[in-house]
């Protein structure tokens, strides 16, 4: 049985003109003429235990409101939903703290609310105080608190007893970067036990490291769901094309996903990887000169051409990535169409491993200004450990030991 499932769920707000339609509202007496505004329509989703799932998509897209459907903070305005198991929840930095308590006496008080015993609150309190590390700020009221703080108590709190499901809204973007470490640190052993995990994220890297499945949601329905890199390369694309560019998907020959977009004002129409000897390969060993090859053609004038590439581990984590407004060689003023070859030279300072290379073409420093051409997976390739020594990691740094003894 599913740990959590949602049928046809859909939420709407009614805009009520003035005081008296929402009073007369309050009886049942409703006109029915009244404007709806829909937030989600018609979502159907089905979890199961130990899942981390990823709600990723544009401020607006109903990412916030759905999670606080499966807390039970909002009722649905259609639909069912059915949680079997304890949820644990941070939504919007504080889980409801009151500004005048203390850390330890909110603590006290959301652990109460959860159905904790008293004795097992108090004995969590001395745990909470050590994870959230803000000392003496814990005995202190909550308004003189940054939002850090705030969130080192909240997350501190969630986690001290392990949910069955545990609901992350954006929390983890707030504080400091060791914090953030230690926190996913923390969510990565709730795992191991089987907690299932619900996150809302902007931030790529942290979903494709802890979650096995994201769902896109696009003005109130389900866009995409899928492995978190395939979401994250549409939903990428999906950004780009809000200026009225093509997104395709295509099956590559590893069977994955490949996302390709852009409105095709110039285009990539071949990539190929030189190993060192200036044949082309697909094996690469540690440390080699590397030269990728990208043939484009322009077909429509335009103020500026930028290529740029990105190289992605295999679990879609971004290794390196740069394009030529960075490196200060933009093309300016192409005013006819063309044939343009670049190539790309970078040492493979990386980990045994298979690698990605997305490619683009881009009017600007980004392929928010104007994607003429983004091709994800655009080239695979394996790095091999011929003659280095054993490491382990994405990146050889070749470091040296310098061993002294008294």
């Amino acid at each position: 049985m599913s740990i959590l499932q949602l049928s046809s769920v859909s939420k709407a707000y009614i805009e009520f003109p003035n005081f008296r339609h929402r009073f007369l509202s309050w009886f049942g007496r409703q006109n029915s003429r009244l404007k709806k505004h829909l937030i989600l329509d018609n979502i159907n989703l089905s979890v199961e235990q130990g899942e981390a799932i990823a709600f990723v998509g544009q401020n607006g897209a109903g990412k916030s409101t759905l999670l606080k459907l499966i807390t039970g903070i909002l009722a649905p305005s259609t639909g069912n939903i059915q949680v079997n198991g304890k949820i644990s929840a941070i939504l919007e930095l504080g889980m409801g703290f009151d500004a005048n308590f203390s850390g330890a006496e909110n603590a006290k008080n959301t652990l109460s609310i959860m159905g904790y015993h008293p004795k097992q609150i108090e004995q969590a309190i001395p745990e909470i105080k050590a994870f959230s590390e803000i000392g003496d700020y814990f005995e202190q009221p909550m308004r003189i608190y940054s939002s850090g703080m705030q969130m080192r108590v909240a997350f501190a709190v969630a986690t001290t007893f392990q949910p069955e499901i545990l609901i992350i809204d954006e929390a983890l973007s707030v504080g400091d970067a060791y914090f953030q470490h230690k926190s996913f640190d923390r969510i990565r052993e709730l795992q191991k036990q089987g907690t299932t995990l619900l996150i809302v994220s902007h931030d790529k890297q942290a979903i494709q490291s802890i979650c096995n499945r994201a769902i896109l949601l696009d003005q109130g329905r389900i866009k995409k769901e899928g492995s978190p890199i395939e979401v994250m390369d549409y939903y990428n694309a999906l950004i780009a094309a809000k200026s009225h560019e093509d997104i395709v998907l295509k099956p590559t020959e590893e069977g994955k996903l490949q996302t390709i977009s852009g409105n095709h004002k110039a285009q990539i129409t071949e990539v190929k990887l030189y190993n060192s000897q200036g044949i082309e390969t697909q094996d690469l060993q540690i440390g080699e000169l590397a030269t990728l090859n990208i043939q484009v053609e322009v077909l429509q004038p335009m103020k500026h051409l930028v290529c740029g590439f990105m190289l992605k581990e295999r679990l879609g984590q971004v290794i390196y990535g740069t394009n030529t407004w960075f490196t200060e060689q933009v093309l300016t003023d192409v005013t006819e169409p063309q044939r343009i070859n670049y190539q790309i030279q970078f040492a493979a300072r990386l980990g045994v491993g298979s690698y990605s290379c997305t490619l683009a073409l881009t009017g600007g420093a980004t392929h928010l200004q104007e994607n003429y051409h983004w091709i994800d997976l655009a080239l695979v390739f394996k790095v091999l450990n011929i003659n280095k020594t054993e490491f382990i990691g994405t990146n050889w740094l070749e470091p040296e030991f310098i061993i002294q003894r008294d």
